[in-house]
């Protein structure tokens, strides 16, 4: 190092490159600190140049590349300060930037490079427009980073450049920049404006850039340039931003950028906060989000009030479109608001719109109506016309609204769900009858018919259905009635029902009805007709409730001889009895006319029953101690002396006449046996006999 210092104290110029390349050579060993104090101790700048220039591309000492910079920038090497700043990344740039401020070179390049490298643009405007190097400033946002014009453009504005030249270098730009970075840069000094020509130039150029739109709608905005058509109409800013920037200036185009991007939460703030309420119902209702709609319904909104209340005086009644409606209404029922929606509904539906013929518009505030406000109910009923009566009627019905269900049916004119309503949810058969009569229809009348036959009004009951000309439920009105007793009105109706139907049980309980009622002569007339009654059936009914009369209309009527004879004798005709039980020539026939006459001491017929009973040997035994019984021996006796004579007299004839001889008329016993010995039973006699003590005879 003294050798060194010796050389270029002795002579500078001459020693000047030999100390240059010792110091290269041996750079590392003895430090370039060192070395660069020896040279700048001679303010040998080109010594220091040379020597740093040999080593600043491998050495990362900030300080080396510092004093580099300076050497080149004293020894004129422009080039090389700008090779250095734009390449070296260990030089200290504060150090740098300062050092080429004091330098005030002809060429700003470096000094750009650096400040551009490292972000000191501020710095470098200031500094550039405060020493008149405007046209650097050119230079770096035209050659060297137009991404930078944005700061560029603040800074100028900073130092209160003037407009012309802001407006002139930024249309001198051509290379591209973030449009919305210089807008934040002018918008945050408020001077929007300034850029407004640039701005439309672009524009007319095609640009579709949301920022250079985003700028134009906040000039616009802030210069009340008709903003509300731009903000309308245009379609490439970006709504969020520019709803931010009206917030502030005006809630209102606020309103318009938020609703044209949807920005949902935003809008629902700012007109929240605004109170602008029918603005946000006409945009809930135009967006149809129904996660949107919940949001806003739900119980804890303060604002839910004033909002459904704009919904319904302004925002709905404006609506054509049913879709929006439909979502609306939809919002309404799931967020379980049934009196609001019933408002709303009034509003559409019952006040002039579009929408008052709406089919499902007016079945919902019916069903909405019933579930929640009950009164109001029979109001829209009568109001409203397009909707399904039944389906709401039956809904009516079960919820307990049965006046405003017939209300329902009567306009509609079903009048058989009417008359339902009144007899069976109502129960007043009064009211039904009332109605029956006015409006005089079958079915009606058939119903009126069920319901007082339900209720036991027996007579009423027949008369409307003979007025409904309906036989069909004949089979509960002849059980009913006939077990009320009412057969003068069942016959009523059982001749109404014959025109219809061909059924045996209508013919069968008409012609016992006759019976009940003692109209035999009807009974005869209808016997005379063709019918499909069980004649038997009823004969029977009325022999088992002593209408003999009618029972022996009935079975002679089918030559039901056997049955004829009994009911003869119970009405004391016993000689047509006995002719009766001839033609039915039946045992058991010939013995209840026999036990009859028997009873009422007819032993001239009873004797003509007893020729065809005894010819039976088994019945024989019962009929002779049925006359023993009573005592009349002699008409016994008289009875089986007939029966000898018989061509079917049997051997059991004769041996009970020789018994009741033994008995009754021992006198004649010898001369029965002399001449009928042969035809007895000679054992059963004996026993008789000895039992009389009739020696002779046992001895014959």
């Amino acid at each position: 190092m003294a050798c060194m210092y010796e050389m270029l104290r002795v002579n500078i110029r001459q020693n000047l490159q030999v100390v240059i390349q010792i110091a290269t050579k041996y750079s590392d060993i003895l430090g370039p600190v060192k070395l660069i104090e020896m040279f700048e101790s001679f303010k040998s700048f080109e010594g220091l140049y040379y020597y740093l220039g040999s080593i600043v591309n491998l050495s990362e000492d900030p300080e080396v590349h510092f004093k580099y910079v300076q050497a080149a920038t004293r020894t004129g090497q422009i080039r090389e300060v700008e090779r250095i700043c734009r390449e070296s990344n260990y030089y200290n740039p504060e150090k740098v930037k300062n050092f080429l401020k004091e330098a005030k070179l002809q060429d700003q390049l470096p000094l750009i490079i650096v400040c551009d490298r490292f972000d000191f643009v501020h710095d470098l405007v200031l500094y550039l427009y405060q020493n008149g190097l405007i046209k650097f400033i050119e230079v770096y946002v035209q050659r060297v980073n137009s991404f930078r014009t944005p700061q560029v453009i603040g800074g100028l504005l900073d130092v209160d450049c003037d407009e012309t030249t802001i407006k002139s270098l930024l249309a001198s730009v051509t290379g591209n920049f973030p449009i919305d970075e210089l807008v934040a840069e002018v918008e945050q000094r408020n001077r929007l404006k300034l850029i407004m020509p640039w701005l439309e130039a672009r524009v007319q150029a095609g640009s579709q850039d949301p920022p250079v739109y985003n700028a134009l709608a906040k000039i616009y905005i802030d210069s009340n340039n008709n903003p509300e058509a731009f903000l309308k109409e245009n379609h490439l800013y970006e709504p969020l931003v520019v709803g931010k920037f009206c917030e502030a200036r005006d809630p209102y185009l606020a309103y318009i950028a938020y609703a044209k991007g949807f920005c949902d939460e935003e809008l629902i703030a700012i007109t929240n906060e605004n109170s602008m309420f029918k603005q946000q119902a006409r945009y809930l209702i135009k967006r149809r989000q129904h996660e949107l709609w919940a949001q806003v319904l739900v119980p804890d909104n303060i604002h839910r009030r004033s909002l459904i209340d704009q919904i319904i005086a302004t925002a709905l009644p404006e609506c054509t479109d049913p879709d929006e409606v439909s979502a609306t209404v939809r919002a309404f029922l799931s967020a379980d608001l049934p009196l609001e929606l019933i408002e709303l509904l009034e509003k559409i539906v019952i006040e002039p719109s579009p929408f008052n013929e709406n089919y499902n518009l007016q079945n919902l505030l019916l069903l909405t109506a019933i579930r929640a406000n009950k009164g109001k109910v029979v109001g829209y009923i009568n109001k409203l016309q397009h909707y399904d009566s039944a389906e709401i009627a039956k809904i009516a019905t079960e919820h307990g609204l049965y006046e405003e269900a017939f209300t329902i049916y009567k306009k509609y004119e079903q009048h058989v769900m009417a008359m339902n309503v009144l007899v069976e949810h109502i129960v007043s058969i009064d009211r039904g009858l009332e109605y029956a009569t006015k409006v005089n229809k079958p079915e009606v009348w058939s119903r009126l018919g069920k319901a007082q036959l339900d209720g036991l009004r027996i007579k009423d009951a027949i008369d409307s259905y003979i007025k409904a000309d309906d036989p069909a439920n004949f089979a509960e009105v002849i059980e009913i009635a006939g077990h009320a007793g009412k057969h003068d009105d069942l016959v009523r109706f059982l001749q109404m029902a014959r025109k219809h139907l061909r059924e045996p049980k209508i013919d069968t309980e008409l012609a016992y009805a006759y019976a009940k009622t003692d109209r035999l002569h009807d009974m005869e007339d209808f016997l005379g007709m063709t019918n499909v009654a069980d004649i038997l059936e009823v004969g029977e009914k009325c022999f088992e409730d002593e209408l003999y009369q009618a029972a022996r209309l009935l079975f002679t009527s089918i030559s039901n001889w056997a049955r004829l004879a009994t009911t003869l004798i119970y009405l004391g005709e016993n000689q047509a009895a006995v002719e009766s039980a001839r033609k039915a020539g039946n045992t058991q026939v010939w013995k209840q006319v026999h036990a009859a006459c028997m009873e009422k001491s007819e032993f001239r017929l009873a004797q003509i029953c007893g020729l065809n009973i005894v010819v039976h040997a088994e019945e024989l035994p019962a009929l002779v101690q049925s006359y023993e019984r009573r005592g009349h021996f002699d008409e016994v006796l008289a009875l089986l002396e007939a029966a000898l004579s018989l061509e079917r007299a049997h051997m059991g004839i004769f041996t009970e006449l020789s018994i009741l001889y033994s008995k009754y008329r021992p006198g004649k016993l010898m001369e029965h046996l002399k001449l009928f010995v042969s035809r007895i039973n000679i054992p059963k006699v004996i026993k008789a006999t000895e039992k009389a003590h009739l020696w002779p005879e046992l001895w014959q």
